[in-house]
């Protein structure tokens, strides 16, 4: 019996969960037909996300097509050096738990719906809030063509060619889009609870059905040493360095993307927002290290794949297990659609903040601050379509690997970070020194990476920040006022918060 994923097996899978989503989008328009009628109820759900819908939602943002398709090829490619991957999100977490409560309770007091909200709440700066707007849209920009990517590699793997890649991109954009519409933020974080239920359980059944068909980590670790020692060994010196780069650029960029920071506004309290981030500080074990696990095991079932080829390696080593055995056939067809619709699911809440920060940050503050939500709304829909096909056509003809994509955008988020998360606690700073920090080392960044500079072995995202630091914090010593009009307390008891800071 045939059990790979092929033909009309493999459209029937992608059918299925497609017809799942537009029914979740249609329920959830039908039970809330104001949803388009306020910026809160469509961003954030109404701020009504309870512990459980809220951690599945953060899930689907950090673990994403990237996490399952991206790491997994990345593991195969470079061995044991990728285990790295463990402890960036579980830095991540702790960059949350930073910030998150006390930007939280900003957000519940003052209506914010956008993180640039609360950048012009805390600095009253034009050129601060349209900076952030900018770099933000171009990290999600990048974001969200990181994931159209996914979709067309892992519809093209796990079902062997059959559904061209281009196919997979275009059918699942457009179900995305029209249940996103439908259902704004709530329609995205219930589908991000479907999703991660089946990715969790799917993930785990692929690596059970490895270790019995292709053999555990010795017989894997038996084929790198004879063939790929250079990626059995331990990183040392400049191994280190791309470490520690990594801990710095992902745990702080990734923390700061800004479909997440909605997520902390869309909690329906503080206590089910600190649940669901403990909840997820268990993550990055059951999914970045299972996943690591299985590129590594990959080595005995497909050896000598080519940058290209390992790209689909997980749904390679789907469409054997499935053959094997009718149960792991099952799992794989939950793996298969939990793969598709969490990287569905991470883009739709990308496109969800990018049409955001459009219709508030760029047209609702600056361009027509007289429209009503409802055009608002309508206006960050249109710009969105319009970004998803400008990024359809790249990619149509991908430029890179995921994992090149994924890092590119992370250099230009994390220069966002110290106005975002220092902002909340440091009362001196200064709306100049914040603006020439961000503006210096977006710069950097930019230069460095287009030209592949890594001066000792530091990213250029990383030494951008640092410069960023440094004029944020020497410009705030120097000409900012202590203590600043805005403080927690002061904020929270709606003092002093409408005088801006010089």
């Amino acid at each position: 019996m045939e059990l790979a994923f092929s033909g009309t097996s493999g459209i029937l899978i992608m059918l299925f969960y497609g017809v799942i989503m537009l029914l979740i989008g249609v329920v959830t328009f039908m039970k809330n037909k104001k949803v388009h009628s306020s910026l809160e109820e469509y961003y954030l759900g109404g701020r009504g996300l309870g512990t459980m819908v809220l951690f599945f939602t953060f899930f689907a943002t950090q673990y994403s097509g990237n996490t399952v398709i991206g790491y997994s090829a990345e593991a195969y490619r470079v061995g044991y050096a990728n285990l790295v991957t463990v402890p960036f999100f579980i830095m991540i977490i702790l960059v949350y738990l930073v910030f998150a409560p006390r930007m939280y309770r900003l957000s519940k007091k003052h209506n914010i719906v956008t993180p640039v909200d609360w950048l012009e709440m805390k600095f009253k700066s034009k050129a601060v809030s349209i900076l952030a707007a900018i770099l933000m849209l171009y990290a999600l920009g990048n974001f969200l063509l990181e994931q159209l990517i996914a979709i067309g590699q892992g519809v093209a793997g796990l079902t062997g060619g059959t559904v061209p890649y281009q196919a997979g991109v275009i059918f699942f954009i457009v179900i995305m889009i029209i249940y996103g519409w439908l259902g704004g933020m709530r329609s995205v974080a219930y589908t991000d609870t479907m999703q991660g239920i089946a990715l969790l359980v799917g993930v785990f059944m692929l690596l059970i059905g490895t270790i019995i068909y292709f053999g555990g980590l010795p017989a894997a670790g038996d084929y790198i040493r004879t063939y790929s020692p250079e990626n059995l060994g331990v990183p040392e010196g400049g191994g280190l360095v791309r470490w520690t780069n990594f801990l710095i650029l992902v745990g702080i960029g990734a923390a700061v993307y800004p479909n997440a920071i909605q997520r902390i506004f869309s909690a329906k309290n503080e206590r089910a927002l600190k649940r669901s981030l403990t909840q997820m500080a268990w993550m990055p074990f059951l999914t970045a290290g299972v996943v690591f696990v299985i590129g590594i095991l990959s080595y005995t079932a497909f050896p000598n794949l080519n940058v290209e080829e390992s790209e689909q390696i997980v749904g390679m080593m789907a469409s054997a297990i499935a053959n094997e055995n009718i149960i792991f056939y099952i799992a794989m067809v939950l793996l298969f659609g939990g793969i598709i619709a969490a990287i569905v699911s991470t883009a739709d809440s990308v496109l969800l903040t990018f049409s955001s920060i459009i219709s508030k940050d760029i047209y609702g503050r600056y361009i027509n601050p007289d429209a009503t939500d409802n055009k608002k709304i309508l206006v960050g829909k249109i710009i969105g379509v319009i970004a998803v096909g400008f990024l359809l056509m790249i990619a149509w003809n991908p430029p890179g690997t995921l994992y090149q994509i994924f890092v590119l955008k992370l250099e230009i988020l994390v220069q966002v970070a110290p106005a975002l998360i220092l902002g909340l606690y440091w009362e001196r700073s200064h709306a100049r020194s914040v603006f020439a920090g961000m503006l210096i080392g977006a710069l950097v960044a930019a230069v460095f990476t287009f030209a592949s500079l890594t001066p000792l072995g530091i990213f250029s995202g990383v030494w951008g920040l640092i410069i960023n630091l440094m004029v944020y914090v020497c410009g705030s010593l120097i000409f900012g006022k202590a203590p600043s009009v805005i403080t927690e307390k002061n904020v929270l008891e709606g003092k002093n918060t409408t005088q801006p800071i010089r």
